[in-house]
């Protein structure tokens, strides 16, 4: 499903319309006649990877289908400041009033998409891909994920729907590892669900017990140190996958990358952003 047809998009945007415009644009409403047409462009003003000029297109168009946006740039480009992303031609009025949502969303999921790249690069020549997290804006979830794939990221579970994954708090409370995995091979076979199964290991004990039970697909190396990460890739030996996750910066990603990890998780590439710097102007 292309992300401008999810309806979780659809109803993000209708929300974020709602509580940006209220009851009218009055001062749009008060200077500028329903009738009177303009056109726009969007200017990039920082270097980086655009993403979101589809998500702007469907904004327009959902204030007024007869808008012209002629689209410049294809989403996941790199570009430089003084690039034109996009024009939108129409009312002044849906001009004014998508502007300002356009541009939130649009600064934020391109700065994911560069921070993201940023991350990827430096793992150039590995095999090794960087995951996303749960760690995301609220309701904004899909654009993020979109922002990182388009920043050359790799996407985790999208929620908790969609994949197994058995963390430090599941297995306290299940009262251990066994339990907890042997729960999850219980309850997907009763609801005869067909879903990966991770599980979080703290330790190497953690990694040979989880092996010995079986039947899973991924084992996350939570906050392991670079030695035990090479000692775990060893133990595991493509077995299952590896990912690598917990207090990995840009400094130490390609390290940990060299230990073999298929993957390293990294949390800060949706929340610790820098939106990039992009403006919507009047042509005249």
């Amino acid at each position: 499903m292309k992300i401008t047809d999810n309806p979780i998009v659809h109803q993000f945007i209708e929300n974020a319309i709602k509580e940006d415009v209220g009851d009218g644009d009055h001062t749009s409403l008060a200077i500028i006649p329903s009738t009177v047409i303009g056109k726009a462009q969007l200017i990039v003003k920082d270097d980086g990877i655009i993403a979101g000029i589809e998500i702007a297109k469907l904004i327009f168009e959902k204030f007024d289908s007869q808008v012209v946006f002629n689209q410049l740039i294809t989403d996941g480009s790199r570009v430089k400041y003084g690039d034109i992303a996009f024009t939108v031609e129409g009312k002044v009025l849906t001009i004014l009033q998508c502007e300002r949502l356009v541009l939130n969303i649009m600064q934020r999921m391109s700065g994911v998409a560069t921070q993201t790249n940023i991350y990827v690069e430096k793992l150039n020549g590995l095999k090794t891909k960087v995951l996303d997290t749960r760690k995301t804006t609220p309701g904004m979830r899909l654009l993020d994920k979109l922002a990182v794939k388009l920043g050359g990221g790799e996407n985790h579970r999208i929620g908790l729907y969609d994949m197994i994954l058995i963390k430090d708090n599941h297995i306290d409370f299940a009262g251990g590892i066994k339990n907890a995995v042997n729960s999850v091979k219980t309850y997907l076979k009763q609801n005869n669900k067909n879903l990966k199964i991770e599980v979080e290991a703290r330790n190497i004990a953690d990694i040979e017990l989880i092996m010995s039970l079986g039947g899973i697909h991924r084992i996350m190396l939570d906050n392991f140190d670079l030695p035990t990460t090479r000692q775990a890739v060893t133990l595991i030996a493509g077995r299952y996958e590896t990912e690598s996750s917990g207090g990995i910066t840009i400094n130490t990603l390609r390290a940990y990358a060299l230990c073999g990890v298929d993957y390293i998780s990294v949390g800060a590439l949706t929340h610790q952003i820098k939106s990039l710097d992009l403006s919507l102007k009047a042509l005249k």
